[in-house]
């Protein structure tokens, strides 16, 4: 039986999850963007916010964000290592404040992925070849997931976020996810 946990990934199981509700069709994936400390690459600390276990002693913006509780169910580095932290079949906490169509929590029904990045830089093709390897895995497991429920949390948190960023490139994204079909 499927458990939400792919293989092929690096797990580091999230204490910031829950259940979805009861009877939720996952239909939504949500693309991010995180670096920590901010617009630095390559360190572990994104893993440990995710843990709770960031070092707010490190950097000045930690303190900033320590009492924050976050998710997210995948997380994909500048070198194309694919992390997962919470299973698919749980809710894991990416979205925040969020809607969707007209669908408030986009959390209960989505999937978030992570990348390793800023609204400043461009993405490594390597990224852009491991998110899209992982969309074609999750649409086969979540077919409702299409290509026009596949967004950036910029569009689900209007004025409050803007990741992926400008320098996402979604064109390249889903000619990679086409690809390989």
């Amino acid at each position: 039986m499927y458990d939400g946990w792919l293989t092929g990934t690096i797990p580091y199981p999230s204490p910031n999850f829950d259940a979805r509700p009861s009877g939720t069709v996952v239909d939504l994936l949500v693309i991010h963007n995180i670096s920590l400390p901010p617009n630095c690459f390559g360190g572990r600390d994104v893993l440990r916010f995710f843990l709770n276990d960031l070092p707010v002693a490190a950097h000045p913006f930690y303190k900033t964000i320590a009492d924050l509780k976050v998710s997210s169910h995948f997380f994909i580095n500048r070198q194309g290592e694919v992390w997962q932290l919470v299973s698919t079949e749980e809710r894991a906490w990416h979205a925040g404040i969020s809607s969707f169509e007209g669908r408030e929590a986009c959390n209960d029904f989505s999937i978030g992925i992570e990348l390793e990045g800023s609204d400043f830089c461009e993405f490594t093709l390597t990224q852009y070849q491991q998110l899209a390897k992982l969309t074609r895995r999750l649409k086969v497991l979540y077919p409702k997931i299409t290509k026009d429920r596949i967004v950036g949390h910029s569009d689900i948190a209007s004025g409050r976020k803007t990741d992926p960023g400008p320098y996402f490139d979604w064109l390249l994204y889903h000619q990679l996810t086409e690809d390989l079909l």
